[in-house]
């Protein structure tokens, strides 16, 4: 365990003896580290990190995690520590019930991936019933409600845009975030006329777990308060689509069945803002190629032709 990780365990647990520390796999932001802790009692926890002493991100997640697990509606995992103005922000939970999507998912046919999809769907939507009267970053809350700094929609998806950035670990495409966000403020009237929910953020397969045949979720540190409409798109694109091709159909279906079973609809302005949920999505293929090259099997030279080509046909879109 190196000294951070040190200090903030012995910060949550001064009296506990650790006999293991385990990956939770690997990670593409580099500003956090979250490892499993295991104790000489045999209880295991999750230890969060701010490895870059920002505690805004410690906050936000403890705050949404106490609001989402004060309804019941989708399962959290539970806060058992947290000190996101330390010298090193951190965040402890018990692990969750249930299993690890990801593991459903892997060994799954095309009908029993369907039911894992209408089950995602359904799970977004108890998400998004929670309205909110403005836009915002949520900075602090907890079970009684959220505390948001509140700007329009098309702000706050800009300053998403401007921390995905941050992330980023090349310039290769560094113009592609440019280039979206003149896109995004060309479509202000569009975006601001946006409902305003609570948005996960990141609902990739492995942020998910099955619980009792819901849907939860973990790693809240970018959620925030905006257009129900990205999260959706967003959930297709992660865990349905592949790079290059829209997903099955029947698995696309299904996702949208059960976003439906909850919601009755699909969120309201959901095709019409499509275009630019796509154009965002894209920066981070474009803005982390580097990485992305590693996971694909052809030539860098050829899947940087792709990825240019295909943020130029999903601005000419716009």
């Amino acid at each position: 365990m190196d000294g951070r990780l040190r200090s903030a365990f012995e910060t949550a647990f001064p009296d506990q003896e650790v006999t293991n520390v385990g990956s939770t796999g690997p990670s593409w932001n580099e500003r956090n580290r979250t490892v499993e802790v295991e104790f000489t009692d045999g209880k295991t926890v999750y230890l969060k990190v701010a490895l870059d002493g920002d505690g805004s991100r410690i906050a936000r997640e403890r705050a949404v995690i106490g609001y989402v697990g004060a309804t019941d509606s989708v399962p959290v995992p539970k806060v058992l520590s947290s000190d996101p103005d330390g010298p090193v922000p951190y965040l402890v939970t018990e692990p969750v019930t249930g299993q690890p999507f990801l593991d459903s998912w892997t060994g799954a046919n095309t009908e029993e991936r369907a039911t894992l999809a209408r089950q995602v769907g359904r799970s977004l939507a108890s998400l998004h019933d929670r309205w909110f009267d403005d836009h915002g970053h949520v900075v602090d809350g907890g079970a009684d409600g959220l505390e948001l700094r509140t700007g329009s929609w098309t702000d706050v998806l800009v300053d998403t845009i401007g921390k995905m950035r941050g992330l980023a670990p090349a310039d290769r495409f560094d113009h592609h975030f440019d280039e979206v966000i003149a896109a995004v403020e060309e479509n202000r009237e569009l975006l601001d006329d946006a409902p305003a929910a609570l948005l996960h953020g990141d609902p990739a397969k492995p942020n998910c777990f099955l619980d009792d045949g819901e849907v939860g979720l973990l790693d809240w540190e970018i959620a925030h308060v905006g257009d129900p409409a990205r999260d959706l798109h967003r959930v297709r694109d992660q865990q349905i689509d592949s790079l290059r091709t829209d997903g099955p159909e029947r698995l696309v279906t299904a996702l949208y069945e059960g976003y439906r079973d909850r919601a009755g609809e699909l969120p309201d302005g959901f095709e019409e803002r499509r275009p630019v949920y796509e154009a965002v999505r894209h920066l981070g293929t474009s803005g982390f190629f580097e990485r992305v090259v590693e996971y694909v099997d052809e030539s860098p030279d050829e899947l940087e032709r792709w990825v240019q080509a295909e943020m130029d046909r999903r601005l000419a879109e716009l």
